[in-house]
């Protein structure tokens, strides 16, 4: 049975370079700082660990599933302050050698893992001199998860996966999205909070979406604007840019309210 508190979530945003030690130590903080402020899930933003100017260097540093330093870092800060923590995104081993998955961990209060999204739509953009093929670098997952958390049903997603509702309606009913991305500064400046704000209204459920955001050493320039947007599309908490711990609460009631005076999960005629 679901509980009728409120929860209290956080997103951790970063803009993360190339030393993963340092990433991870910068994680680890703000992590502490959101528990602090009583957070009992926490969200931490596509490539949270190792965003490089060389592409090939996640393919080089990917990790096996189950093994490695920055999977053994969510599980055990996961422990460390008893809170839901959902691993935005690291690279993973895959099929290809030339490749990786990107994949999104979950650790429950215990350390445990007990689920992994790999991002199944892969960014693919081109404006002048700035470009992205994803797909050079990544295996695409195929595969829609959900996972059951304390307060209600969870589905996960990542980044350009925002572009496609119809994921999140495959989802079936879930109380909360999360939406961890890298978005770029040009495509999220046009449509980041929109479609954000969209997929809470459609789907009359909670997103908390988690960003990088600010200049890299890249030289990549990412979006940030990490928020919590209720099922009225209402944004509840946000950070522009630059590092820091989006808070807010995840309220049962609300998602009721909303459900009960505009049935439109109900009215649904196509699925």
């Amino acid at each position: 049975m679901k509980p009728e508190h409120k929860t209290r979530l956080a997103a951790i945003q970063l803009v993360s370079g190339p030393d993963v030690q340092s990433n991870l130590e910068q994680a680890g903080a703000l992590i502490g700082a959101a528990a602090q402020q009583g957070a009992e899930l926490v969200l931490l933003p596509e490539y949270f660990a190792l965003i490089s100017a060389d592409e090939e260097e996640k393919v080089r540093r990917r990790e096996p599933a189950g093994q490695g330093p920055i999977q053994a870092f969510l599980a055990r800060t996961a422990r460390e302050h008893s809170v839901w923590i959902i691993g935005g995104s690291i690279a993973l081993e895959a099929g290809d050698a030339h490749r990786m998955r990107n994949s999104c961990l979950v650790f429950n209060p215990q350390g445990e893992q007990v689920a992994r999204y790999d991002k199944i739509h892969l960014f693919n953009f081109q404006r002048g001199d700035e470009t992205y093929d994803e797909a050079r670098t990544i295996e695409p997952g195929a595969d829609i998860v959900c996972f059951d958390a304390s307060f209600g049903r969870v589905g996960l997603s990542i980044c350009y996966d925002l572009r496609f509702p119809e994921l999140y309606r495959r989802m079936g009913p879930v109380d909360l999205i999360v939406v961890p991305a890298a978005f770029t500064a040009t495509t999220g400046r046009a449509h980041w909070e929109v479609l954000l704000r969209a997929r809470a209204i459609e789907n009359q459920c909670y997103v908390l979406a988690c960003g990088q955001g600010g200049e890299h050493p890249s030289g990549r320039k990412t979006w940030g604007h990490s928020m919590l947007i209720d099922p009225w599309g209402e944004i509840l908490s946000s950070l522009a840019s630059g590092p820091g711990v989006v808070c807010g609460d995840f309220d049962p009631a609300r998602i009721a309210a909303v459900r009960e005076s505009l049935p439109a999960l109900r009215h649904r005629l196509f699925t």
